[in-house]
């Protein structure tokens, strides 16, 4: 729901033509249920209802997984912290839904070894209870070996389910080094555990949603598609590209808008406060020395003055988080220089040898949690369970709104399911399937042993080579069959500014995977990105495969151009420099 312009920003010229799915809306403007939102929690919502044969529709205002989704720490995760709170319902779901996701999603998410720096022996052990019993406002203190190794031994018993990933381990001060030589020598254990990673959140998501639309006629769904009104005549929607408004009539309107969800309540006409979200940013690093630091780990642990920071290898960089500030959503969320300064000094914690600086820094990002209003409870205890918020609309009786409150990454398939099952039980439908076990999108038939992978890349790369066939593989799991056979008949044509994607399966992204802007590719079709790859030159050349296939002229190109500039620069940190043309 974060939108990808600035208020100093112009909206690009319009795409000539209507697109395809606003113009199926518009000739059949009614659903049994409308969601409003389209982040992962609205996105996998969609997809389960979808599956029960449910017409479905669902909008969003900006592009799909733009808002809080595509700000997470790329983490599928249990949730240990969450023990403190007391919050064992939550932390043996998200554990469950852990497991599972490396099952049904094994090209997106995979097992990460975990390591925590630990500096003392005590620490935290007589604050703990009262933290679990208050989650007041108090002096932060470090966790330290016994509290640590209690959470972990309870973490591993949560995990009992088949081995999905190993039980944790405890080493001393030299074993430790021994392993992660540059780590701080001032630290007195390691321990290390298993969560998964998440590398690709964005492709995760829109394979979600790929599987709803596959579902059948009856599941509809349109980016830059906002809703602004509710009332006799349904959910007002409007064309983010053209302007133009227009009612969708529904029994159910589910609001899914995340940290949004007081605002969208606001222009559906209904004053809530629900909310209190917290601000989270990361800069990712092109940095060597540190890459090598980490062993191929997440260095993960609590920080002095009380928060969750983490320093992550991924793709070739290392991404350092995050933190956990007050925020008024009625602002763009963006990292600060203080919190860069902030994640400098966590490196410096952990890694004393190293040097970060700036120039290292090749894209940021800042999102918001999508916490319940917490009032003076601390933002790290405050609770990351979900709860459902149920309202009439008189306005069109019989109409039903709910309103989500809260939700994570790692339990969207179980809050899905159950927002689901309340909307079916709206709707008078019984659950005909359930999406648990089920895989997602490029997991279908994925290959997970090395002999399967090989009989893989060998029965796909006739056409374009088993390099690039591991490639696509990699990159979107099966679903590379789909792009395989698009591009094997003609000869691929390597980007010249980011030669590992070619102009055939980037023009392939912008005819299927409902782009609508420039930006929509840099930021959630490709990494180019989150690995700091784009350059000015590779802006106009994405600008005239994207602009050949969807129809731009000049005018379009050049302002499409200009909005991917302002949006990398306002929002991410990326500023490139000017060329002649723009």
């Amino acid at each position: 729901m974060s939108p990808i312009t600035s208020p100093t920003t112009d909206r690009p010229t319009p795409t000539p033509g209507a697109r395809a799915e606003i113009s199926a809306l518009r000739a059949r403007p009614s659903a049994e249920v409308v969601i409003i939102g389209g982040g992962i929690n609205g996105i996998a919502t969609f997809r389960d209802l979808a599956l029960q044969g449910v017409d479905v529709v669902l909008v969003e205002r900006d592009d799909f997984v733009s808002g809080a989704s595509a700000a997470s720490s790329h983490m599928i995760h249990g949730g240990i912290r969450y023990l403190e709170n007391g919050e064992f319902r939550l932390v043996q779901e998200s554990v469950q839904e852990r497991n599972g996701l490396i099952r049904v999603a094994p090209h997106y998410v995979k097992p990460l070894q975990t390591t925590v720096p630990i500096f003392s022996t005590f620490s935290g052990i007589l604050s703990a209870p009262l933290r679990f019993l208050t989650h007041r406002q108090g002096k932060p203190t470090e966790r330290g070996a016994a509290l640590i190794k209690a959470g972990l031994t309870i973490y591993d018993a949560f995990s009992r389910d088949g081995g999905s990933v190993p039980r944790h381990r405890f080493l001393g001060a030299k074993r430790s080094r021994a392993e992660l030589p540059a780590l701080n020598p001032d630290l007195k254990y390691t321990a290390t555990y298993y969560d998964a990673s998440m590398h690709d959140p964005e492709r995760l998501a829109l394979d979600v949603l790929h599987d709803g639309l596959a579902a059948g006629a009856h599941a509809r769904a349109a980016n830059y598609l906002e809703a602004v009104g509710l009332g006799a005549d349904g959910v007002r929607v409007r064309d983010g590209v053209t302007g133009e408004e227009f009612d969708l009539a529904a029994d159910v309107v589910v609001n899914t808008s995340g940290p949004w969800t007081d605002l969208t309540n606001a222009q559906l006409g209904r004053d809530t406060r629900f909310m209190g979200g917290t601000k989270g940013s990361h800069i990712v690093l092109d940095n060597a020395e540190l890459l090598a630091a980490t062993g191929g780990r997440e260095i993960f642990f609590e920080h002095e003055d009380g928060r969750i920071v983490l320093i992550y290898p991924l793709k070739g960089r290392v991404m350092v988080g995050t933190t956990d500030l007050e925020h008024d959503m009625r602002t763009p969320a963006v990292c600060t220089e203080e919190e860069v300064d902030y994640f400098f000094d966590l490196v410096a914690h952990v890694f004393p040898g190293i040097r970060v600086d700036r120039s290292q820094i090749v894209f940021r990002f800042s999102g918001v949690r999508p916490l319940p209003r917490h009032d003076d409870t601390q933002p790290g205890f405050v609770s990351r369970d979900y709860r459902i918020e149920r309202a009439e609309v008189a306005e069109r009786p019989g109409t039903t709104l709910l309103s989500l409150v809260g939700g994570k990454w790692t339990t969207f398939r179980a809050l899905a399911e159950h927002l689901a099952d309340e909307v079916l039980g709206l709707v008078g439908r019984d659950r005909v399937r359930s999406t648990k076990g089920m895989p997602i999108g490029g997991g279908v038939g994925y290959p997970t042993t090395d002999a399967a992978r090989l009989v893989w890349v060998v029965g796909h790369g006739d056409g374009v080579g088993r390099e690039r066939a591991e490639q696509l593989l990699e990159r979107y799991g099966t679903r590379a069959a789909q792009v395989i056979e698009a591009i094997e008949d003609a000869a691929e044509t390597p980007l010249a500014d980011a030669p590992a994607y070619s102009r055939e399966e980037v023009a392939w992204l912008a005819a299927n995977e409902r782009v609508v802007h420039l930006a929509d590719v840099l930021l959630r079709r490709t990494s180019l990105a989150f690995t700091g790859a784009v350059t000015a030159p590779l802006l106009d050349e994405l600008s005239a495969v994207v602009g050949d296939v969807l129809g731009w002229d000049a005018q379009a190109r050049a302002a499409e151009v200009r909005l991917a500039r302002a949006v990398l620069a306002e929002r991410h940190g990326v500023v490139l420099e000017e060329l002649a043309a723009h």
